[in-house]
């Protein structure tokens, strides 16, 4: 079963940019729909970006359109979130999932792996 690892998380100032990577082991990510979650203290898991496993099609979250672009480099076996113009609101563990369904799902429950998270931080 796929491993997936996120890393390039830290703390940024508003209006900066992050760039997340989600490297995969033990499977292929151009075999699953991928997508990015986040879950800020207190508060429950929220859906932010997901692809397609064709890569042909992508969503967003209404936070997260025109800022958060993800993609994906399959030669790297690695998903990515870019993160632009961040906002103190973006503070969160940003979680990258897999499902290898053709389609991605807005809810958590729909991902079969999960990885550890990486902690975004944006000061004001």
């Amino acid at each position: 079963q796929v491993q997936l690892v996120e890393s390039g998380g830290g703390l940024v100032q508003v209006g900066d940019s992050l760039r997340l990577s989600c490297a995969a082991s033990g499977g292929t990510v151009s075999t699953y729909s991928m997508a990015w979650f986040r879950q800020a203290p207190g508060k429950e898991r929220e859906f932010v970006a997901a692809m397609t496993r064709s890569a042909l099609r992508t969503e967003y979250a209404d936070s997260a359109k025109g800022r958060f672009t993800i993609s994906r480099d399959n030669d790297k076996n690695t998903v990515y979130l870019q993160m632009n113009s961040l906002k103190p609101e973006d503070t969160a563990v940003y979680l990258c999932v897999a499902t290898p369904r053709s389609m991605w799902s807005l809810r958590p429950s729909e991902y079969d792996y999960w990885g550890q998270g990486t902690q975004v931080t944006v000061s004001s």
